[in-house]
Formats: structure tokens, sequence, C-alpha cells
């Protein structure tokens, strides 16, 4: 007698409900792919992880050898993911670093992986931001990049000073995580962000057209406030990317919409889409039927514009289970794909290729060349591009700027349904500890926050080492 199902891989996860690591199958089932996994405690868990066999199956053929920081900050004794910070066996470096300057917010979002509020928690001091930058200098030599987030950071009374410390440091690419209020209601803040340009950008919350959309993630309609925030960050030319909060049935039919809307406003470098991840406070969100898997929506993308095709959509090597990246030239009004004229196996193999582009009979060579050792994010050098995205060749395109890249991301953080002990050990997103420890993202918001950390104590005391 056959099982209904078709067995692909082994791999360790979580229990959903005390987060103990429990062994999991990675199952083919009714085109789809799925988690089996087994609790002791609380029983049997089968969790869709993607929608897309063939993608699935593709992305194992994107995996580039790791690139290590410059030194680890903790020992490895307990297991993945209970010795986070970085231990000596975790997989990739910082490509992005999430520095929080303070837990406090002006909104009380009903999804917030930081359970941030108007009276959560405290800023944090000048000192101890600049530790926090100072460490992952450390770790690094010259991060790639360095996002200032919180909680909402703009509220930090000493945000310049902050930021201007910031600068100082040997950061590739420095961002602004915001809800976008302040910029929206005083346009000398946002103007006086302006003159930290370049290699600076605003990571902007937008995840909806629709008020009730809007109330039933952010708490209130913000739609006014974020087209103001644009009018002001278009204004000044501020590089902006658009961060699109998904949950199933709430925003996800409006990705189309959100892109086309980006690719008209001259600020706006590109959308990142981020499906909710079930950490801290996800108010009016069910899991068995809210999650988004990151193949759904890849497979959106795809449904609602009429710019790519499955080819511009790729698994970014550095971490391929959990980010997808697509590239897009804008000129004169007219948009390119770019991620499909790179072959993959030029991606990984360190070879050389030439893309050319013609229009209106002016011809645009862009020789794709080494490949990065460096994850480096969009950059300009004398105002010309010089660079896309991590674990991409660099490019010379002498004829172009910023202004003319575009890019979709689609970053899917693992939570404690889907978690894969293989993304979570190739996980390149990070935040800094209060205590010096550099931290996935996944797994801070799971094990390392505040409260949290005291349950993680028991788990660790029942494993045996």
């Amino acid at each position: 007698m056959e099982r209904n199902y078709t067995y692909y891989d082994f791999t360790l996860s979580l229990c959903s409900t005390c987060l103990r690591r429990v062994d999991a199958k990675i199952i083919f089932q009714d085109d789809n792919v799925y988690m089996l996994k087994r609790c002791p405690k609380h029983g049997s868990e089968k969790v869709l992880i993607a929608t897309d066999i063939p993608y699935y199956k593709s992305i194992r053929n994107y995996n580039k050898p790791s690139e290590m920081p410059l030194k680890f900050n903790t020992k490895t004794h307990y297991g993945c993911p209970y010795d986070c910070g970085l231990c000596h066996d975790h997989e990739q470096h910082s490509c992005l670093t999430v520095v929080e300057l303070t837990d406090r917010c002006n909104l009380t979002c009903p999804t917030c992986y930081a359970n941030s509020s108007p009276t959560y928690g405290r800023h944090r001091t000048v000192e101890e931001v600049e530790k926090m930058l100072d460490i992952i200098v450390a770790n690094e030599g010259k991060p790639d990049v360095v996002q200032l987030s919180g909680g909402e950071p703009t509220l930090h009374p000493q945000f310049f000073e902050i930021l201007k410390i910031a600068k100082s440091k040997p950061i590739r690419h420095l961002m602004l995580n915001t809800n976008g209020i302040r910029i929206a209601k005083d346009f000398d803040f946002a103007a006086e962000l302006a003159t930290y340009l370049p290699d600076f950008e605003i990571y902007l919350q937008f995840d909806s057209f629709k008020p009730e959309a809007l109330t039933q993630l952010r708490g209130k309609d913000l739609t006014d406030i974020r087209l103001k925030a644009l009018e002001h960050l278009n204004k000044l030319n501020l590089s902006t990317t658009l961060v699109v909060t998904l949950q199933k049935g709430v925003n996800d039919d409006e990705i189309g919409k959100i892109i086309e809307f980006a690719l008209q406003q001259p600020c706006v470098r590109g959308v990142t889409f981020q499906p909710t991840q079930v950490a801290g406070r996800t108010e009016n969100f069910n899991p068995a039927t809210d999650r988004l898997t990151l193949t759904e929506v890849r497979s959106e993308i795809l449904k609602q514009t009429n710019i790519f095709s499955p080819n511009d959509l790729l698994p970014v090597p550095c971490n391929p289970d959990a980010l997808v990246m697509g590239y897009v030239l804008k000129i004169d009004g007219q948009v390119m794909p770019l991620t499909n004229l790179i072959d993959p196996d030029d991606l990984l193999n360190n070879s050389k290729n030439t893309i050319v582009y013609e229009q209106d009979n002016r011809l645009h060579e862009y020789m794709l060349r080494m490949f990065s050792t460096a994850c480096s994010v969009d950059s300009v050098e004398n105002n010309e591009l010089k660079s896309l995205l991590c674990c991409l060749p660099q490019i010379d395109a002498p004829n172009l700027t910023y202004n003319n890249l575009f890019r979709i991301i689609i970053m899917r953080f693992v939570d404690a349904y889907d978690f894969d002990v293989r993304a979570i050990k190739k996980s390149c997103v990070h935040i800094v500890h209060k205590n010096g420890n550099i931290i996935p993202f996944e797994t801070m918001n799971l094990f390392y926050r505040d409260e949290k950390e005291q349950y993680l104590e028991e788990l660790r005391k029942q494993i045996k080492v």
C-alpha cells in the first residue's frame, strides 16, 4: 500500500505550541509542499510551506558558499535555534543588520513582531546605539546594510544625532525603517533626512490602499499619511523602498496594484513583500487560514502584473529558502526586467556575461563582472549604477543611476509553524540584541525578546548536552 504523498526531504523544525525542536518531513502532496512534524506533547502538525513544487525543488540550485562574519559572538552549545548570537554554526554573515533605537511607537499595530506601542519599553541611549553599531562593524568590517528601526525610530529624541553617528561608520548602505508619520507631517524633517544621501534610503511601511485592510493591520486608516509621506519623499527624490506586510484575504489582492503604483513614484526604488511572521503581536490573525507562503506571493506577482515572467523572480543565493528577487530597469518611462538575463550558472560560478539592451537606437551594454564577494545592495558610485543586490554580480552601467533601478523582493521570515533549521542557518537579516549579540530576525522574535528569553532558558534546561 502506497502513502498518499511523496517523501522529499528531512529537516528540524519546532512545535508551534511549545517551541521544542522536533523532526520534520518535507513531502509533496496535491501539487503542494507540506511539512509534517510531531511533538511528543502536542501531537502532529501539517503545515503548508510552498504551493509550487518545481520552484521549491529549484531553490537548492541557488545555494552558494557561505560568507562568514569576521567574528562570532556566542558558542554552539544547545543547538540551533537556542544558541543565537551569531554562533559558530551559523552559515551566513549579516547582509542586513537591524538596530532598534527604541521600543516605543506612535502606533499600536495589531500586527507587530516587536510588540511596540506608545508605552512599551524605552528609548536606547545614544551610547547604547553607538555600541550596537560598533558591534556590527566589528563583525562585518564594512557592513553591507544597516537599518535603523524600532518601534518607530523617528520618535527618538536624539534621532539625528544617532543618524549622524551611523553615517560616520563604514556602512555601505543605511536604511530608516519608518511608518512615515513624521515624514508626512513634517517636511523639514524629511528635508533633513535627504541631506544624508547618498547610500541612505527610507524603508516605508506601505501595506494597502484599502482603509479596512490598514485598520486590520495597523489599527487605523493611514492612507493620507502614506500618500503625504510619498509626496514629500518624491519632492526630495529621497530613495525609498515600500515595504508591504501581507496577509491572506486582507491585502494579497493588491500586490500588482502596489507594484504599478510604486513604478510611478520617482523616489521609489522597489517594493519588499513580507508575509506576516507569527510572532509578537498578531491580532485578527489565524495561522491556519491567514498565513501566506513565499511561493503564493511569487505566484500573485506573476498573476497580477504583466511585467514579470517566472525567470524574473529568482531565489537569492545567500538564503534561497527565504528570499526572492526581481530587478527592472526604468528608462524613459519604460520598464525592462533584468533578472532573467542573469544565468544562474554564471551567478554561482563567478562567470562573466554581457547583457545588451537597445532602445531608440541607443545601445546600453552591461558587463556583469565578477561575482560580488560582498553582499552589497543597490548603490551609486559617482552617480553611476555599480551594484545590484546581495549575491548578484556587479554591473557596469555608466549611463544609468539608482533612479533607473527598481527591485521586487519577497522576504519570508519563518516562524514556529514553518520553521526549517536549514533556512535559519542561512538567515542573513539580523538584529542587534540589547546584550550585544547579533540574532537572526526570525529567532529574535521567537525566543530572544524580553519575557520570551525566560521561556528559552526553560527550553535549554530540557536539552541534554
